[in-house]
C-alpha cells in the first residue's frame, strides 16, 4: 500500500517539475494560458450531446501545446487513465437508457445513447486534458497567482493554493504511518484490519491537526499576508496576446462552423 501512495506522491509532484521548464510555452504568462483554456473548456462542452466530429478539429490544441512545451504525452495519458474509471461509470448506462436509432451506417444503426457515451468521452479527455496541461506548463502556484491577478477574491486563491500544498503534507503523514506499521507488524499477509485501520485514521487527523497549526505559525513567522508571490516575472505582452486572441479565435469559429464538413468541401473542389 505504501508503495502505490509513494507512487501517486511522485506523480502529484511531477506536475510541478514539468512546469519548471524554459520553453516557450512555459516562458507565457499564466493569465494568457489561463484564459485560453476556460475559452477552450466552455466551447468543448458547449456542444451537443451527440456532438462527435465537430470535436475532432479541437485535439489541435493540446497537440500544439504538448509540442510547444516538450511535454510527455504518455505520462499526461496515464494521468487521463486514472481518472477515467468515474467518467465511464457516468455514461455507461446512456447506452441502456437512449435507444432511439441516432446515426444509421448501412445497415447498422448507432443508438443516441452510445453517441452521447462517445461525445461524455471526448469532452473529458479535451477538458481534462487541457486542464493537466495547463499545470503542467504553469504550476499550481503560478496558477493561482493568475487568478488572483485577474480580480479573483484573494481568499479563494488562496485556499485553492493551500488545499494543493496541504496534499502533500496529508501524503507524507500518511506514508510515515504506514512504514510504522509495516515496521511494527508481523503479520503481513492480511494487510491492515479493520480495527488498526480506525485506529490509524484516527492518528492521521491528530497529526494532520498539529501539523496545520506548525504551518499557521510558519506562515505567521515569515509575515504572509496572503499574497501568492512567484519568483519568475511575467508579463503580459504581444506573445500573449497573439497566444489568446488567436486559440480563442480559432476556438469560436471551431464552435460555430463545422470545420469537418469545410474541410471536405475545400478537398472535394481542390481535387476537381
Amino acid at each position: 500500500m505504501s508503495t502505490k501512495i509513494d507512487r501517486a506522491f511522485d506523480n502529484i509532484g511531477r506536475l510541478d517539475t514539468l512546469a519548471e521548464s524554459n520553453t516557450p510555452l512555459h516562458q507565457l504568462d499564466p493569465r494568457a494560458k489561463l484564459l485560453t483554456t476556460a475559452v477552450f473548456v466552455v466551447s468543448v462542452v458547449s456542444f451537443n450531446k451527440y456532438e462527435i466530429a465537430r470535436l475532432l478539429p479541437f485535439f489541435l490544441y493540446p497537440a500544439v501545446l504538448i509540442g510547444l512545451g516538450n511535454l510527455p504525452l504518455g505520462f499526461l495519458l496515464r494521468k487521463l487513465l486514472i481518472v477515467s474509471p468515474f467518467v465511464i461509470f457516468l455514461g455507461i448506462f446512456n447506452p441502456w437508457l437512449d435507444r432511439e436509432i441516432i446515426l444509421q451506417i448501412g445497415t447498422f444503426g448507432i443508438s443516441g445513447g452510445w453517441l452521447s457515451f462517445l461525445s461524455l468521452l471526448l469532452r473529458f479527455v479535451l477538458t481534462v486534458g487541457a486542464a493537466l496541461l495547463l499545470i503542467a506548463s504553469t504550476g499550481f502556484a503560478t496558477i493561482c497567482m493568475a487568478l488572483e491577478k485577474l480580480s479573483t477574491p484573494r481568499i479563494f486563491a488562496v485556499q485553492l493554493l493551500l488545499l494543493y500544498r496541504y496534499i502533500f503534507v496529508l501524503i507524507a503523514e500518511t506514508l510515515r504511518l504506514l512504514r510504522a506499521h509495516s515496521l511494527r507488524s508481523f503479520d503481513r499477509k492480511n494487510g491492515i484490519s479493520y480495527r488498526v485501520f480506525l485506529q490509524l485514521l484516527g492518528n492521521l487527523l491528530l497529526r494532520t491537526i498539529d501539523r496545520a497549526q506548525r504551518i499557521h505559525t510558519a506562515m505567521l513567522c515569515r509575515a504572509f499576508t496572503g499574497e501568492i508571490k512567484i519568483i519568475r516575472q511575467f508579463r503580459f505582452g504581444v506573445k500573449e496576446v497573439i497566444f489568446l486572441t488567436g486559440f480563442s479565435t480559432l476556438f469560436i469559429i471551431l464552435r460555430l462552423t463545422d470545420a469537418i464538413d469545410l474541410l471536405g468541401y475545400l478537398v472535394l473542389q481542390i481535387s476537381r
